[in-house]
């Protein structure tokens, strides 16, 4: 199979916000996920981190564990893109912590805009201070329209404020941010499958059987220190993926390309990513796609189906309050429903909404 385009994440907020934070807990979970990073001024990362994993340099930093960072102006963006995206570096992700003045709308148009074929956008993630909101808007307004174009929202610091704050906040943001999916932080961890797959890689059998790495008792000791310190909770709440809700989609029938359009089209708020593989049938008999939705972004690759490969729909829909079982059954929803409606689903018009979300069609 052909490989997947490498997502680019940006991570934006102002400063004191916690995004430095945010980006060492992803580099410290990345659980063998390649990332790359582009940030302003790496100074910031954390040094003991680098100590563990590598070595420094001075504008690039190679680690051991697959991460690189770069020291970057935005200006020099597909520079250190076609780069960061060569075969060799073997990356899964691209995270850009842009800088606490940055125009985030630019970067996500520079992002769009790339000719980079291996890239493609992963979402713009908008980190804000739970604690210190109200003073960031009146210091810098322009935060309103950064949320209104923000994919996720990682509202931080929110052990720093009382329930009833947090309360004001979540509908202040989730007002200015149009229904975009929020998720609760403190101390930047949030799970990493909200922004990015985890690495699969050949030996991953061989991975369960090894010996703990340095990098694997850090991982595990940061889990239990996530664990505890939710203000003295032991149960499941605590766990970081208490902060959103996965849904998973699995179909022996073919997919009506029509009525997936009109479901993805009209994606419910809060629903952040969906990802994976759609079989549409005799609408196109020679391909599966893979399906890469992250807030308002939308992309499909046709793939040729493998040699006895089965063909069948499975999506993994990922989101914070939505609604899992009303969206299992509009998926459900838009399955060919018998040989009359797959008849018509062959269609060549029937594939032209698909069409519009492939790289180089249309």
């Amino acid at each position: 199979m052909v490989r997947q385009p490498i997502p680019v994440i940006i991570l934006a907020g102002f400063l004191g916000s916690g995004k430095t934070t945010l980006l060492n807990h992803l580099l410290r979970q990345s659980r063998g996920t390649r990332i790359g990073a582009i940030v302003n001024d790496f100074g910031s990362i954390e040094i003991d981190a680098m100590a563990v994993a590598g070595q420094l340099g001075d504008s690039t930093v190679s680690l051991g564990n697959g991460c690189l960072c770069c020291a970057v102006d935005a200006s020099e963006l597909d520079e250190y893109l076609e780069k960061l995206t060569r075969p060799a570096a073997r990356l899964d992700v691209i995270v850009i912590e842009a800088s606490g003045l940055a125009e985030p709308q630019e970067l996500v148009r520079m992002i769009l805009a790339s000719e980079n074929e291996r890239i493609v956008y992963g979402g713009l993630a908008e980190v804000v201070d739970a604690a210190e909101f109200d003073a960031t808007r009146e210091r810098h307004p322009e935060i309103d329209r950064h949320l209104a174009i923000a994919d996720l929202v990682v509202l931080n610091k929110t052990d720093r404020v009382g329930d009833e704050q947090i309360g004001r906040t979540l509908d202040t943001v989730g007002g200015l941010s149009g229904g975009t999916a929020v998720v609760r932080a403190s101390y930047g961890r949030i799970d990493p499958e909200l922004l990015f797959d985890p690495a699969a890689r050949p030996d991953d059998a061989a991975e369960k059987v090894r010996q703990l790495s340095f990098d694997d008792l850090r991982a595990e000791d940061d889990d239990q220190h996530d664990h505890d310190s939710q203000h003295g909770q032991h149960g499941h709440d605590g766990h970081l993926h208490a902060a959103y809700e996965s849904v998973s989609f699995t179909s022996e029938e073919p997919m009506n390309p029509r009525r997936l359009m009109e479901f993805l089209d009209t994606r419910p708020e809060g629903l952040y990513r969906i990802k994976g593989y759609v079989d549409f049938g005799a609408a196109d008999a020679r391909n599966r796609y893979a399906l890469h939705a992250v807030g308002r972004f939308l992309r499909f690759y046709p793939e040729p189906w493998g040699r006895d490969e089965p063909r069948v729909t499975q999506l993994v829909l990922i989101g914070s309050g939505i609604d899992g079982e009303a969206l299992g059954k509009e998926l459900a929803s838009c399955r060919a429903d018998g040989p009359q409606d797959a008849t018509a689903a062959a269609d060549e018009r029937s594939m032209w909404g698909v069409l519009r979300y492939v790289q180089g069609e249309g």
